[in-house]
């Protein structure tokens, strides 16, 4: 089993079943590499970079990840529950998201004040998160479950809610221009206007 240690580089590299559950490690860079089934709940990842690999079906949850950096990640079937990625290093140059998350669990995340465009959420579960005033345009945000999640002040311009469910959002604070919803939640879009809806 391969050990993941602070101040290493690891390059196309496949992990399995790594526990790092509530360790702390700094100062990694991960290239080209696969996560499978890996339990990193709780964990800290303090400094790190990880360019061009891929989560699948690991736990993640409430995992900290102070000035990393992610690039051109995937999460597959993942558990990400409780994560701030406002903690993480977002180079201003870059707007575009590079991230994509498909059949996730991620509940409680906050993308405050982020700029993700592009951003790819499919298939995920994503109760009570924070998109509060982020840039989140030409995102696809489709088929998944919005419950209780904050929209405010946040740029969702050309962005697909297509299928999605419980997306609760002023069509005032926010920008919707060119958005895309399922025809049933864009009616609730107008009930939050105070609109009354008559058959």
């Amino acid at each position: 089993m391969k050990k993941i240690e602070s101040h290493a580089e690891y390059y196309d590299l496949i992990f399995e079943r790594i526990e790092l559950a509530g360790q702390s490690v700094e100062s990694i860079e991960f290239e080209e590499c696969e996560f499978r089934d890996c339990h990193f709940s709780e964990a800290t990842f303090r400094q790190c970079k990880f360019i061009n690999c891929t989560f699948t079906r690991c736990n993640l949850s409430l995992m900290k990840i102070p000035y990393s950096r992610f690039s051109d990640i995937s999460f597959v079937e993942c558990k990400l529950v409780g994560i701030d990625w406002t903690f993480a290093d977002w180079p201003s140059y870059r707007a575009d998201a590079d991230m994509s998350f498909r059949q996730c669990i991620m509940n409680d995340n906050s993308f405050f004040g982020l700029t993700l465009r592009g951003l790819t959420l499919k298939e995920c579960k994503l109760h009570d998160a924070d998109f509060r005033e982020g840039d989140f345009s030409d995102a696809s945000m489709t088929y998944c479950d919005f419950t209780n999640s904050v929209f405010m002040r946040t740029n969702l311009q050309n962005a697909d809610f297509t299928e999605s469910a419980n997306v609760f959002l002023s069509v005032l604070d926010n920008n919707i221009s060119a958005a895309k919803f399922s025809r049933y939640e864009a009616l609730g879009l107008l009930e939050a206007l105070g609109i009354e809806l008559v058959d």
